[in-house]
């Protein structure tokens, strides 16, 4: 019974996972970390390491499934990559000699302003902020979500579409698939750099990622039925909760 559950339970943690990752276009890694530290009794850069298993194919699907739903501008979304890879590779050279826990609830306290600030928008009956800047500027938001990225591993997914939908005008649904365009590469080449680390729990990894597979597309078909105004409040306490949890916890 012991080793059912120890193969069911990553499955259906990963298949909740991937549902979110659906439906807010993240890949899941800040809610599976803080369960495999508590629940798997991993240590902090194991549990990263295995969640990264889970949030590569989980990114891959949703960026397919968003992709076919509304294809991204392809010269933008590579500038944009362009522009988030560049700034995590010289950002996380940097946060190295950084205290990461105190940069979590500064990035919590970041994340809490943007969904207040939203939900406020939104009850005051304005759905954007009345700045709008050119589309063609939108490659440069990946140099703010790739800075996220190289300070706290995490991040980018979170940032891009408030400021995407804010000051660019673009739906809740069409900034996420920019989110995931921009996390996907980084989380990859982070993989690889755990796995040769041997911080890889690869077992528990794959059973989540094969649970997250299940559920990834539904997730992403329920964002794209969402009324506008729903998909964002839902996104903006999913960043209320995740800020808040960076701050209690860094």
């Amino acid at each position: 019974m012991s080793l059912v559950l120890a193969f069911l339970i990553p499955v259906v943690l990963g298949a909740a996972l991937g549902f979110a990752g659906g439906v807010f276009g993240i890949g899941g890694g800040i809610i599976a970390i803080p369960v495999l530290t508590g629940l798997f009794g991993m240590d902090q850069k194991l549990a990263q390491g295995t969640a990264l298993v889970m949030m590569v194919p989980n990114l891959a699907i949703a960026l397919w499934r968003y992709s076919q739903r509304q294809p991204l501008p392809r010269l933008r979304t590579a500038l944009l990559v362009m522009c988030a890879v560049t700034a995590t590779a010289l950002l996380a050279h940097y946060a190295s000699n950084l205290a990461s826990a105190q940069l979590r609830r500064y990035f919590g306290a970041f994340l809490l302003w943007l969904a207040l600030h939203s939900l406020w928008q939104m009850r005051a009956g304005r759905g954007r902020w009345q700045l709008a800047l050119p589309e063609k500027l939108i490659p440069l938001v990946g140099l703010i979500g790739g800075s996220c990225q190289g300070l706290i591993s995490i991040g980018g997914g979170m940032i891009v579409p408030p400021i995407l939908v804010g000051f660019f005008r673009q739906s809740q649904a069409l900034a996420q698939g920019y989110a995931l365009a921009l996390v996907m590469p980084s989380s990859a080449v982070a993989l690889l750099t755990f796995s040769q680390a041997g911080l890889v729990d690869w077992q528990t990894g794959i059973l989540l990622a094969l649970g997250g597979a299940l559920t990834v597309s539904p997730g992403v078909r329920l964002a794209h039925r969402l009324p506008e105004r729903k998909l964002r409040a839902a996104f903006s306490l999913m960043l209320l909760a995740t800020g808040g949890w960076m701050i209690v916890h860094g």
